[in-house]
């Protein structure tokens, strides 16, 4: 429905030009790290760039094509407007750090936040969530749709009523950007992808055997991740063979995820590495390494959760990731639900991307992703 397999593979072409990295076999005796200098140099050629397509092939635009001018935010906090959050699921480091950025700048716009909604992960329960919050009138509403199909219907309803939507990542098929909603932004999930594939290549010397744990779920961002990630490592990285691959689907991601890792290191006991969609998931294969002596797995994921942060602080199992800016997201999707209520025209896909992160930056990664300081904990992890 989202024209997968055209946008997987401009997505492919876009991002070997950029990281220009060859797809050759290492030759026997040029050692682990000629491939660990191979992936740290791509690295360094993909910071910045946003290799993803949106939801419906569109081309990325920068997080700057939402911002206002002085004039145009004084007419925004004259007008008195109200806003609904409707959130998947939350109580996540993401999902909090997106919550305060859109409610941050929707303060200092003079716009009421009247709602904010989780729904676990649960299509039948979001529709509900949409349904209370749209009986409250609120003038822009700001959304992850659970599951593109099921909440469809509910969000058309929204839109009719007058609010302007703004979504996080995902779009509920059959809405048109200009139309029934003002835009979509998201991170680089494909370069996130891309990025956790380049860290865990490093950490491996380009050898080994890896399982995948990936979301098992009509959800485009987490599909775009994992085929981010599979397309690096089986293109790039030959000597490295994925030989387990697990979808979960929730909503305890952490517990199904450690299921899957149990299985995986007891099907291969020298498995050398496994790769998780999330930070939590992640967390699930830390907890079954922990539990089965596996304290040399290499581990790597997306999103700069805390006890994730911790691990790399540490420099115990996981190596590195892709990191978004959920707080910036969540300014820019404020600023787009404003400029909609004074007629500006948005485009239809706005990305941020990748931040890669280890060991190195992790302490650094924090501040720009949470806009604040790492937590004390965090910061005792650190180990120099």
């Amino acid at each position: 429905m989202f024209r997968r397999t055209a946008l997987l593979a401009a997505g492919a072409a876009l991002v070997f030009a950029v990281v220009g990295c060859s797809s050759t076999t290492s030759t026997a005796g040029s050692g682990d790290s000629a491939a660990s200098q191979k992936a740290e140099q791509a690295l360094k050629k993909v910071t910045g760039q946003v290799l993803s397509k949106g939801p419906n092939g569109e081309s990325p635009s920068p997080a700057s094509a939402a911002d206002l001018t002085a004039d145009e935010i004084a007419k925004v906090r004259a007008r008195g407007a109200t806003a609904a959050i409707v959130m998947h699921y939350g109580g996540n480091d993401w999902a909090t750090a997106q919550i305060a950025g859109l409610k941050s700048e929707f303060e200092k716009l003079g716009i009421k936040v009247i709602a904010t909604t989780d729904a676990d992960f649960k299509p039948d329960k979001q529709v509900s969530d949409l349904e209370t919050v749209q009986a409250q009138k609120p003038d822009i509403i700001v959304s992850i749709p659970t599951d593109p199909v099921a909440t469809a219907s509910a969000y058309k309803a929204a839109a009719a009523s007058g609010a302007k939507l703004v979504f996080m990542d995902n779009v509920p098929q059959g809405l048109t950007a200009g139309k029934d909603y003002v835009s979509v932004v998201s991170a680089d999930n494909y370069g996130n992808g891309v990025v956790s594939a380049l860290e865990l290549a490093k950490a491996l010397g380009g050898k080994g055997t890896i399982g995948t744990i990936f979301h098992q779920a009509d959800f485009f961002v987490t599909k775009q991740r994992y085929q981010g990630f599979k397309d690096t490592i089986t293109k790039e990285f030959p000597d490295i063979k994925i030989v387990a691959e697990k979808g979960i689907a929730g909503p305890d991601f952490a517990g199904d995820a450690q299921a899957a890792a149990n299985a995986m290191l007891t099907a291969h006991p020298d498995l050398s590495g496994i790769w998780g969609v999330w930070d939590v998931p992640a967390e699930g294969v830390m907890a079954a390494a922990r539990a089965a002596g596996r304290t040399d797995l290499k581990i790597a994921t997306e999103d700069l959760g805390k006890n994730v942060a911790i691990a790399l602080a540490k420099n115990q199992l996981v190596v590195g990731l892709g990191a978004q800016v959920p707080f910036d997201q969540g300014v820019t999707e404020a600023r787009l639900g404003a400029g909609a209520l004074l007629g500006k025209t948005a485009p239809a896909y706005i990305a941020l991307s990748a931040l890669p992160v280890d060991h190195a930056n992790v302490l650094d990664a924090w501040k720009k992703v949470y806009h604040q300081d790492p937590p004390k904990d965090l910061t005792d992890s650190y180990k120099k």
